[in-house]
């Protein structure tokens, strides 16, 4: 049985508990796609656990890396299974366990790895059902994770793991922290709204309004008794009652004005006001009304540009310029983007009871795609894809072909006639080897510039044969 007591340990602490073992683990979902792997394990195959992590074991099988797959088997013949296995650095036991849902259908395969003589002093029964009862309550914890991230609306921009994204995430928890004005900046589709949002949960005020207001959404004429509010009797056609603004609504929370490129001259300087004095005039009031609001702005538009151009008041620009915060494309950050793709693959699998997974033909073009729409585009390519696959792995053929034809432009490989759609591909993707090897000093920056691991790039030298020669 279960020692109770471990009902007590944190989710958080299982991943550092499983790697204490000091054995290969894996733990894959139903379809064979790896979920978790143990420090050992990427040891023993010289794989980082980013390259194994959201990878199918059929396509690693297939890869030579393991010899068999023993989870594929567990999944195949849904029943636990101990095999003797070859892979990485020398040849073990592994054991494949097959955790089973409410319903007693197949949720997860474990596979736990032994060298051969402890397997001999280790294979009792009792421990293996001990270990078993072990992975069943861990695996019960991290689906309940898993769902949880699936429902939590700011998750999408915090998955990453490249230095730009350690920067911002350490920027956005320095600001969170005081009061003073923050201006956000970045192309469309990066999450400005998910970064504003996540300063004010992280602030003093999160248990007060989080008001949003989009200026270029608002007609010009209206924006003005949108954002300050009027009185009764204030002109004609208004509430008799009059209307409440949104700086009130915002009172003691966050006030989040995204587009502020857009705000109209007349309104700049009572924005400034309420930057500088904290008070504002709602329409038709004859004196002031103090505000207890901080204010968060945000733009794609070049704001110092549009102050030489005489469309941006300086002085409110420097105002707004204290705290700036530059959200970076995905092109800037393109060790993300596989992070991103396995999360809303998940998310939209979840959302549309669908059950895909993105072939590695498929990866790697989104992995090269340049992302003009950035997170939001990402999101919308994934669920398209979801919904729309013909089979469940997603192949080359289901990607937009806005999106195919944008990977070839870049790279210049012309379709010619008679190709196919892998030969096409294939000539891409050796096309972007070739100059990022002639244009790197080191094999490191090469494939840090491409946005894949060393080893894979490597692989890639070997598979087309290139060479420093090579023109």
């Amino acid at each position: 049985m279960l020692n109770q007591n471990m009902l007590t340990i944190e989710p958080e602490y299982l991943f550092k508990i499983m790697n204490f073992m000091n054995k290969p683990i894996y733990i894959t979902d139903k379809n064979g796609m790896i979920l978790f792997v143990s420090d050992m394990s990427c040891k023993l195959i010289g794989k980082k656990k980013e390259e194994l992590i959201g990878k199918n074991v059929s396509q690693l099988e297939k890869e030579g890396f393991f010899k068999p797959s023993v989870a594929k088997i567990v999944l195949d013949k849904k029943q636990n299974v101990s095999v003797i296995q070859q892979g990485g650095e020398g040849t073990g036991v592994i054991t494949g366990h097959l955790i089973l849902d409410k319903n007693d259908e197949p949720k997860y395969a474990v596979t736990l790895g032994y060298d051969i003589p402890d397997f001999v002093g280790y294979s009792s029964q009792i421990k293996i059902e001990e270990l078993d009862s072990a992975f069943r309550y861990y695996l019960q914890e991290l689906q309940k994770l898993k769902a949880k991230l699936v429902r939590t609306k700011e998750v999408p921009f915090f998955i990453g793991q490249s230095r730009a994204y350690d920067m911002l995430k350490e920027t956005i928890e320095k600001v969170a922290c005081v009061e003073t004005t923050v201006l956000i900046t970045g192309e469309t589709g990066v999450g400005k709204t998910l970064i504003a949002e996540r300063i004010h949960h992280l602030s003093d005020r999160k248990d007060r309004p989080f008001i949003h207001l989009n200026c270029a959404a608002i007609p010009e004429l209206l924006l003005e008794s949108e954002l300050f509010g009027y009185q009764k009797g204030a002109f004609t056609g208004a509430n008799p009652n009059g209307k409440t603004g949104l700086v009130k609504l915002a009172e003691k929370g966050t006030l989040f004005l995204d587009e502020i490129g857009e705000l109209s001259h007349s309104l700049q300087p009572k924005l400034l006001q309420l930057l500088q004095n904290k008070t504002y005039m709602p329409i038709g009031a004859s004196q002031t009304v103090k505000a207890d609001v901080r204010i968060i702005v945000a733009t794609n538009c070049n704001l110092e540009d549009m102050v030489k151009e005489g469309k941006f008041r300086a002085d409110l620009y420097y105002r707004l310029h204290i705290l700036p915060i530059r959200i970076p494309s995905l092109r800037e950050r393109k060790e993300d983007i596989f992070c991103l793709l396995q999360y809303n693959l998940e998310k939209f699998n979840y959302l549309h009871n669908h059950k895909r997974v993105l072939s590695t033909k498929v990866v790697e073009v989104l992995q090269n795609y340049h992302w003009p729409g950035n997170i939001r585009e990402l999101e919308n390519i994934i669920e398209q894809l979801v919904i729309m696959a013909k089979e469940n792995e997603v192949a080359i053929q289901d990607l937009p072909k806005r999106l195919l034809d944008s990977v070839c432009e870049e790279v210049s490989i012309p379709l010619n006639a008679g190709n196919s759609l892998h030969e096409v591909l294939e000539s891409v993707e050796k096309s972007m080897i070739t100059q990022a090897f002639h244009h790197h000093k080191t094999t490191r920056d090469a494939a840090k510039a491409l946005g894949v691991t060393q080893s894979l790039f490597m692989r890639r030298l070997a598979k087309y044969a290139i060479t420093k020669e090579e023109k």
